[in-house]
């Protein structure tokens, strides 16, 4: 196995996650899934080659996309993410990535930069940074640009109520393929799960009050599911996605 040193650039923890982006989430788990040691270092996407996070730097090669960066330490490493599945359950996995990728969590985000209330509290601190006077514009703009992007996408078409319904129709997919399994492809972890925790985590953290979230809270296996996954892959972070007072 060749090995190189391997830099994953990484937005920041915050929204009572280890990081703000479910896709620097599902490469990190990824690499702790191949075994493959590696550094993280915060960056911006301006600061990104494809205006993206996460990238990867391995040796003198730079990977942008999670998916791409995937294939590659598959291919460098020798590893197989999707160990043990055959033809049939990878086509399956591949499909439900891409309902994780491009559609829930598309609600997901719409949820937490459209929603006044959870815009204020969550992506508006971004411009935190910035000076000042220059906050409230650049905020301002930041939600404007996202709006079109949702708007481009289609989703940000429909009203809240017709997003929630979509979003819910995908967690109950994610429910009813999960199952009683401990994994979406079954007793083994792949690749697809550390996606799924990225976008289900992001959606169930308490910081943002949601449709979405409702949905996860209401089936109990997801949210086992969450904790299992974050124990395993973020030991060292504190998740506490119910008031546990309140379920008690």
């Amino acid at each position: 196995m060749p090995t190189s040193t391997i830099t994953l650039f990484v937005s920041r923890p915050g929204f009572g996650m280890p990081d703000t982006s479910p896709f620097v989430i599902k490469t990190e788990v990824q690499l702790k899934i191949a075994g493959l040691p590696y550094a993280r270092e915060s960056a911006i996407p301006p600061q990104a080659p494809k205006g993206k996070l996460p990238y990867l730097k391995d040796g003198d090669e730079v990977i942008c996309d999670s998916t791409f960066i995937r294939s590659h330490i598959e291919r460098r490493y020798g590893v197989d993410l999707d160990e043990g599945l055959d033809a049939h359950q990878r086509a399956q996995a591949w499909a439900i990535e891409r309902m994780l990728e491009d559609h829930l969590y598309f609600a997901m985000v719409w949820f937490r930069w459209i929603v006044p209330e959870n815009f204020a509290k969550g992506p508006a601190r971004f411009a935190d940074s910035a000076p000042q006077a220059e906050r409230e514009s650049l905020r301002v703009q930041m939600q404007a640009r996202k709006d079109m992007d949702l708007r481009g996408h289609g989703i940000g078409r429909h009203s809240a109520a017709e997003i929630a319904a979509l979003g819910v129709r995908s967690i109950d997919a994610i429910a009813n393929l999960l199952g009683d399994k401990p994994y979406l492809m079954g007793e083994r972890i792949s690749a697809v799960d550390a996606m799924a925790l990225g976008v289900l985590a992001s959606i169930l953290t308490p910081f943002f009050d949601t449709p979405l979230r409702d949905a996860v809270v209401a089936r109990s296996h997801l949210i086992a599911y969450v904790d299992t996954l974050m124990r395993q892959y973020y030991p060292g972070h504190t998740w506490q996605p119910l008031d546990q007072a309140a379920v008690a």
